[in-house]
């Protein structure tokens, strides 16, 4: 049999981290025995668990603790963190440590190293020359780059419960259809003023329904009330709503009848050559051929935003980052500063800038399919909460509680798509 100390440290009761790692060491049929356990007698107490974990091989001891370190267990004898060189470009060494979105640290010698950046399912790469150490997609590391190789020497601190009650308390993480959407909304706008308060930006992932549904106009509306500070989309998002603002359709369907218009289908097409001609979205603007919708009041208000192209796209516009690499890395320089990410109705968008997210940021996924909230859920992302309802009831009461709008205001912000 192969065994290893393992600690827990905080608020592992409230928080059910302790329960989820007694849970994980059964799943993987191994056994544990809890050495310590001291609970905190104050609500803000830390409590304390040292455990001894065996499995019956060393691969299965190195999945397990590995698994447990995701959830906040620390290895108790504290080793350096092992290093290898890469030996070629855009691969890691084998058994290379891959990251959570939690924050993460690594042992060099005596002092803990914290990572540059948090980011999940990459390497760790240390740089002895700068003394820093940063996670690290797989396509971006370099020959000869440090890469840390196994568990040892790495430290992950888990996601805590809050101490108090704050906006987010109210949710679990996923809010069904059935739950009451105006304590949703209200909590929303709450969370979404706490954090532009605190100076932090708000940063909305958008899918082309948005615009479908004719409520590009309330994304507008938050734009002019400062709630929103950048946008990430596709190629369609923008399409259609520049196609909303030159021709009043969205994929050729009239948005103030929702009937299909004759020649409609053409409408996408003739907006996207327009803007190909004009050189930008930034430059229709200029010239005066895109005066209003998403894209306007973005270029108007300074809101910035990443266009990551497809492979459906059509045309696509000249704004649109069409190698992956490259929208990935637009994205994540983005990602600075940001205290609060809403996703609505895009599913791959949303998946895409929840990996890159450090667990601290707090992320809400709005979707009629409650699958979109599940997925991130299932691939790591903590702080993700969900709610399960249509996009454009959802903007519509969110416009309201941030700023009361009247339903004939309403009727006028469907418009402005």
């Amino acid at each position: 049999m192969h065994s290893e100390a393992l600690e827990l440290n905080g608020h592992i009761i409230d928080s059910l981290i302790l329960p989820r790692v007694l849970d994980t060491i059964l799943d993987l049929e191994c056994d544990f025995t809890i050495e310590e356990f001291r609970i905190g007698v104050q609500k803000t107490d830390p409590s304390y668990a040292r455990l001894k974990v065996t499995a019956g091989t060393g691969e299965a001891l190195n999945e397990l603790v590995e698994t447990l370190q995701r959830l906040g267990a620390s290895v108790v004898e504290h080793k350096a963190a092992r290093l290898a060189p890469t030996e070629m470009d855009g691969v890691f060494p084998a058994g290379f440590y891959a990251t959570t979105n939690l924050e993460t640290q690594i042992c060099l010698g005596h002092d803990w190293l914290p990572l540059e950046n948090t980011e999940m399912d990459c390497g760790i790469v240390y740089d002895p020359a700068a003394g820093k150490a940063r996670a690290l997609r797989v396509a971006k590391v370099k020959h000869g780059d440090l890469v840390v190789i196994g568990h040892e020497g790495v430290r992950v601190t888990p996601l805590e419960r809050s101490r108090a009650r704050e906006s987010f308390e109210f949710m679990s993480s996923l809010a069904s259809s059935e739950k009451p959407k105006h304590v949703l909304i209200h909590e929303t706008a709450r969370a979404m003023r706490a954090v532009r308060e605190s100076g932090q930006k708000i940063l909305v992932v958008a899918g082309p329904a948005v615009i479908h549904t004719g409520s590009g106009g309330y994304l507008v509306r938050l734009i002019e009330l400062g709630f929103i500070q950048v946008i990430f989309a596709g190629n369609a998002l923008a399409v259609h709503d520049i196609e909303s603002s030159m021709y009043g359709t969205s994929l050729g369907v009239s948005l103030a009848t929702g009937s299909a218009l004759s020649g409609g289908h053409e409408h996408h097409l003739r907006a996207i050559n327009e803007i190909r001609r004009a050189g930008s979205i930034a430059a229709a603007v200029g010239q005066g051929l895109l005066t209003k919708g998403l894209m306007h009041a973005c270029i108007t208000h300074g809101v910035e935003y990443v266009l990551a192209g497809s492979i459906r796209d059509d045309g696509p516009l000249p704004d649109v980052i069409t190698d992956v690499i490259e929208a990935q890395d637009a994205m994540r320089a983005k990602l600075r500063g940001i205290g609060l990410v809403i996703a609505l109705a895009t599913m791959l968008h949303t998946i895409a800038t929840g990996n890159m997210l450090p667990a601290g940021v707090r992320f809400i996924a709005v979707d009629i399919n409650p699958a979109v909230a599940t997925k991130l859920a299932d691939r790591g992302s903590f702080q993700n909460i969900g709610i399960v309802t249509d996009v454009s009831s959802f903007l519509r009461d969110l416009c309201d509680e941030l700023h009361g709008v009247g339903h004939e205001d309403s009727k006028e912000m469907d418009g402005r798509a």
